[in-house]
């Protein structure tokens, strides 16, 4: 406590919620950053969630921002989870001088959102809301003081770049920008010369311990994806787990086939009502239900302790994704455990990912029972989700041109003409196959209905002698 009353000082209002917190000693990126905010300097922090991070630029905002002058203060968020959880906590650090925090995003009634920036001092926004507001004139920024762009890098990989260089555009060039991001990327330094004055760069390590981390993969027939997941489910010791999906089709299928073997599990993506999102966020925060599925989309931002095992149900599509999700275990001094299940349609993320910079071992497949797939979605949107899901996407045209053959559910083409046809994708485990996992956007999954919701026989999974990369065990070797 002697480092913050130090650092805030003894009568400063940011202090007095500090002590109701009882925070005893700040965090290595709040006590590097703390002191240089608190000098109004502009600030690039590279910091992850859980760092302590909102106590960092809220040191900022409680002392620029005053009452009744107008929304003072703007705090860009990714996502509506982060949106309202940062809006949570700065009403908590502004309280003793009373500011109004009001949370805008997509999926809230914009006419409420209107009213309520009227009385704001301080407003937390995800980039494509507050350019609805700015387009429309119901939000002005004529004496914004005090910028912060928090989760940055994540905002430039959900598309939100230009976004973000309009909203920018349309602020005060005389005001304090805070800038926090998991990582440095050149996007983040050309906005750091565009938009901020002289930046200072802090850098805290890693609040992962890598030292109490183990990461491990299991490479495995598709067919055994979801059992091998089960298995280990069952057979791990775990406090909280979070398991990843890189579309929404996953997540409900992961989700629905847990629950109805007995296993709780929370599903949260990006198709729920921003109510239904918080009810799940708070129940997996009441630790009521030890399991929570979801998307990167949906799972950003959030804050969750005591994280001890994380799952790659499906491999992320970049390293950034990768570095975010493990970092969600193993922090303060605990240990934690992450765990990737590779089928052939993850191969090429993996290969992305596991380039020598983390140290991931492969495990031996385990002797698993094949489980019988309970839940599979209405035979309307499987068909649906084959024949438009991809929409827009390069996959959009991956078809199957068989005739009178057995076409692949890989994803890529095959011409075959009255014999069986190979995947695309298993001409070379680590070619230039195209990979289902590598869609961002939280779109049906329709290769992974063609194989996990089936249950049967996977032809993504069959063994190609040609390489040698990744080696597959026999399925007659761990399936009884």
């Amino acid at each position: 406590m002697e480092k913050f009353e130090k650092i805030l000082g003894r009568d400063s209002p940011l202090f007095q919620s500090v002590k109701e917190r009882k925070y005893e000693t700040p965090s290595e990126i709040q006590e590097k950053s703390m002191p240089i905010v608190l000098e109004g300097k502009d600030v690039i922090a590279l910091a992850s969630t859980g760092s302590g991070k909102t106590l960092v630029f809220a040191a900022g905002l409680v002392k620029n921002v005053s009452r009744d002058k107008g929304i003072q203060g703007l705090v860009l968020v990714p996502t509506r989870e982060l949106a309202e959880q940062v809006t949570k906590e700065l009403r908590f650090f502004s309280k003793f001088k009373e500011l109004n925090v009001i949370p805008i995003y997509g999926g809230g009634s914009i006419n409420n959102q209107i009213r309520d920036v009227k009385k704001a001092e301080i407003v937390v926004a995800t980039p494509g809301r507050l350019l609805d507001h700015i387009n429309r004139q119901t939000i002005d920024l004529r004496n914004l003081n005090t910028l912060v762009l928090d989760e940055a890098d994540r905002m430039f990989d959900m598309g939100f770049r230009d976004d973000v260089r309009k909203i920018l555009n349309q602020c005060p060039k005389k005001r304090q920008t805070m800038l926090f991001s998991a990582t440095f990327s050149h996007e983040i330094e050309l906005l750091s010369k565009g938009f901020m004055n002289h930046p200072v760069e802090i850098s805290a390590e890693q609040y992962v311990d890598p030292s109490k981390l183990t990461q491990e993969y299991y490479d495995v027939g598709n067919e055994y994806k979801f059992s091998l997941l089960k298995h280990l489910l069952e057979h791990e010791t775990a406090k909280l787990i979070m398991i990843f999906c890189n579309t929404r089709r996953n997540v409900d299928f992961v989700a629905k086939n847990l629950n109805k073997l007995g296993i709780e599990a929370l599903p949260i993506h990006g198709g729920f009502s921003q109510d239904k999102r918080n009810k799940v966020i708070a129940e997996f925060h009441s630790n009521s239900v030890h399991v929570l599925v979801a998307t990167d989309v949906a799972a950003r931002g959030l804050h969750i302790e005591g994280v001890s095992h994380i799952y790659n149900y499906d491999s992320p599509p970049t390293k950034n994704e990768y570095i975010h999700r493990i970092g969600r275990t193993a922090r303060a001094g605990k240990e934690g455990k992450v765990i990737n299940i590779l089928s052939m349609r993850d191969y090429d993320n993996f290969r992305n990912i596991n380039d020598g910079e983390f140290n991931i071992i492969k495990k031996e497949m385990p002797n698993i029972e094949k489980v019988m797939i309970r839940w599979v979605p209405e035979r309307q949107d499987r068909d649906r989700s084959r024949g438009s899901g991809y929409r827009g996407s390069s996959h959009s045209q991956s078809r199957s041109r068989s005739s009178g053959g057995r076409s692949s559910s890989s994803g890529g083409r095959s011409s075959s003409s009255g014999g069986r046809s190979s995947s695309s994708g298993g001409r070379s485990r680590f070619g230039n196959s195209r990979n289902d996992s590598g869609n961002r956007s939280e779109r049906s999954d329709s290769r992974g209905g063609r194989s996990d919701f089936r249950g049967g026989k996977s032809r993504d999974s069959r063994h190609d002698s040609r390489t040698n990369r990744f080696h597959r065990h026999s399925h007659k070797s761990y399936a009884r």
